[in-house]
């Protein structure tokens, strides 16, 4: 039985039988992130760990208002020292990409011809956010199957639960950042007490777990 590594202050529900151990290697196709209060300081925590051009696409819902995510990606890139830019519409998905989702926009991955795409979704919010994870996330296990690396940062809410069940059943992987360094337990909090959660980690060792993940499919 596969069991999830946290920390050592707060006890976890074992994973499903159905879950892969953490230590085995997966080829990861794209990372998909969810994040809400407290994501600007976590973002520019873990991405800096991205700057290898043969990463996988990463595609980033914050919430937060449309005003603003343009300002946030800039100010990304400057910590990264790599691009990260707001998503635009029909965008396809290349190796080393880092997109936001815009405020006021959901984005999903679509099947296209030359590979996968972002695709822009108009529709109502979710968890009364838009941009949802859950929107991004459920696209995400259909494109990239068990090839999806979700990772559920800090924020108040559940957004990103329902997505995770998805990965999940589709044998991607799930990683939630923990209680202790998480400004508000609540997205990553519904992903552990469901048992979606692969890995809990602090945030200081999320960005060195997917680059390791990383390399060993390279």
């Amino acid at each position: 039985m596969a069991r999830m590594t946290t920390s050592p202050s707060r006890p976890v529900p074992t994973a499903p039988d159905r879950r892969e151990p953490a230590n085995r290697p997966r080829k990861t196709a794209a990372i998909v992130i969810a994040v809400s209060t407290g994501g600007p300081s976590a973002l520019a925590e873990i991405l800096p760990c991205f700057t290898n051009a043969a990463c996988p696409p990463i595609l980033i819902v914050q919430h937060m208002p449309k005003e603003f995510t343009a300002h946030l990606g800039e100010r990304l890139s400057k910590i990264c020292g790599h691009r990260v830019a707001e998503a635009t519409d029909d965008q396809l998905l290349t190796p080393g990409t880092i997109l936001l989702a815009p405020g006021g926009i959901h984005i999903e991955a679509v099947k296209g011809r030359e590979g996968a795409r972002v695709k822009f979704n108009h529709g109502p919010p979710e968890n009364s956010c838009r941009p949802a994870a859950d929107v991004l996330f459920r696209s995400a296990a259909q494109v990239f199957g068990d090839e999806t690396l979700a990772v559920v940062l800090t924020g108040m809410g559940s957004d990103g639960l329902a997505g995770c069940k998805a990965i999940a059943a589709a044998g991607g992987a799930v990683i939630a950042q923990d209680e202790p360094t998480s400004i508000v337990w609540g997205m990553p909090g519904q992903v552990v007490r469901a048992g979606l959660a692969e890995t809990v980690l602090p945030l200081d060792r999320i960005g060195p777990d997917i680059a390791m993940r990383i390399r060993r499919q390279q």
